[in-house]
């Protein structure tokens, strides 16, 4: 609705964005309670210039060509805003084209709008130079009909389409060009010269498990070849510590086990009275049962005594009962009484390639004995102060035994036990040892690992208990070293 001051109340024709209250078609705020004006000037206005406009509205006077639309108040007579004759001495302000366009007039020519100056206007935009500007479809019947969108049809295509405005898929363009065929290799090129160094080995890419298969194959050698060496000459290896719980008899049942199962023939021989060898191979040692007590008190021989390990065809070993802790006591009054047992390994019809005398923890003189029948000594030592610091008496006893008993007998493998690689008194203790002992130091090192403390509940080794654990492969892998080290001592030897 338009009253007749021009003012158009909205519609269909008024944005959402448009600030119309109180504003009337040419600008001009619209007074409230007055009909007229006294000051000569249109009625219905008043001489005060309004306020410019809010950012982002615009006015919206009546729509063009509408009959309600009257002269524009920038060009009636003695409105302020109306502009100059051409022939005055200022020079009139160049009209400013609206973002709408030129709009026509009473009639009907188009004409340019014109703003007071000062007034703000809204930017015009336009397409890039580079950029033609987008055809529009000229009206058809009196309505704007959209133009069509997307690009236009190809030929061929009939017009109904083309006019609908709906897109119409392009045809996809035909190449002649072959699919590319990979070349395959050379039949005289290996495969792997193809392969990156940075792709990992077989044994990397291998899942954990399939990993420790493969390991508790190589140690239990269901084949039974004969993969570590065997010595020219039995190799007598006693294993001593007074220190107690260093691992003594682990190791003398793990490297014994270790060894048999790859060919060689072994015999154990426990010399504590605990038994605790005895038990991790699954022989009997209860009261009764012949043992080395009576070796060495009643001379009677090893053979009669010694019995053949359960599951391993190369493995003896001689028990030892309760009955061993007098030994000590009724050997004092028996003549060559350090002497016995190696009277007794002697005697043995059997030739063994290792045999291991598992020591007590003392320095008595079932540990004489041994020292006195071995020609090797293998010290276990736990990475621990403590091992370290009764170690300097062992040393001291063997070499007393050396000068008045065993000339042949010397230390030959230093091997490190419960090694716990997260504390640094382990590594502190590894390189004392290694520093003062040198090449009699094993490279294999023997970690914490609960199966080989389990094994023996079970009446077995940890090689064969749980072949593929950690345990069972630092001792296969100390095995492979005491092997290998006997045949460049035999190399020597004959050298």
């Amino acid at each position: 609705m338009t009253d007749a001051g021009g003012y158009h109340s909205g519609g269909a024709d008024v944005s959402r964005e448009t600030d119309y209250e109180g504003w009337s078609a040419s600008g001009r705020a619209r007074p409230q309670g007055r009909a007229d004006a006294s000051d000569g000037q249109s009625p219905g206005y008043d001489s005060t210039p309004p306020r410019g406009p809010s950012r982002g509205t615009a006015r919206v006077g009546p729509p063009p060509g509408s009959p309600e639309q009257g002269t524009p108040v920038y060009h009636q007579p003695g409105s302020p805003f109306a502009p100059e004759p051409s022939g005055s001495a200022g020079a009139a302000e160049l009209p400013r084209q609206s973002a709408r366009g030129p709009e026509p007039d009473q009639s009907g020519v188009g004409t340019e709008r014109q703003r007071p100056a000062g007034r703000a206007t809204a930017p015009t935009f336009s397409a890039p130079p580079d950029v033609p500007p987008r055809p529009v479809a000229a009206p058809v019947g009196g309505q704007d009909q959209a133009a069509p969108v997307g690009p236009p049809a190809p030929a061929g295509v009939d017009g109904a389409a083309r006019d609908s405005g709906r897109r119409v898929a392009e045809p996809e363009p035909t190449t002649d060009t072959p699919p590319v065929v990979p070349e395959p290799f050379p039949e005289e090129t290996p495969p792997d010269a193809y392969v990156s160094r940075e792709t990992p080995s077989r044994e990397q890419d291998d899942p954990p498990l399939a990993m420790e298969a493969m390991r508790a194959v190589q140690i239990l050698n269901p084949s039974g070849e004969v993969t570590m060496p065997r010595p020219d000459r039995p190799r007598i290896m006693c294993v001593a510590n007074q220190k107690g719980g260093v691992g003594k008899t682990t190791t003398t049942v793990n490297l014994a086990v270790a060894l048999a199962l790859h060919g060689n023939r072994v015999l154990v021989v426990d010399l504590d009275p605990q038994g605790n060898a005895s038990t991790g191979l699954n022989v009997p040692h209860h009261a009764g049962v012949p043992d080395v007590y009576d070796c060495l008190i009643d001379n009677v021989p090893l053979a009669e005594v010694a019995q053949g390990v359960e599951g391993i065809p190369d493995l003896w070993c001689v028990p030892a009962t309760i009955d061993l802790a007098g030994a000590e006591i009724e050997l004092v009054s028996v003549v060559a009484r350090e002497s016995r047992l190696a009277r007794a390994i002697a005697g043995h019809p059997e030739k063994f390639d290792y045999v291991f005398i598992d020591c007590p923890p003392s320095l008595g003189l079932l540990t004489v004995n041994a020292l006195c029948a071995a020609q090797e000594v293998l010290i276990p030592i736990q990475c621990e102060y403590y091992a370290l610091e009764g170690l300097n008496q062992l040393i001291n006893n063997i070499n007393l035994v050396r000068q008045h008993l065993n000339p042949t007998l010397e230390v030959s493998t230093i091997l490190l036990t419960m090694y716990d690689r997260r504390t640094r008194l382990a590594d502190a203790v590894e390189q004392d040892v290694r520093n003062h002992f040198g090449d009699k130091v094993l490279q294999a090192v023997i970690p914490r690992n609960v199966r080989v403390s389990e094994a023996p509940s079970y009446g077995q080794s940890v090689m064969t208990y749980d072949p593929g654990s950690r345990g069972a492969t630092s001792y296969f892998e100390a095995a492979q070293e005491i092997a290998m080290r006997g045949v460049r001592e035999s190399v020597g030897r004959n050298a």
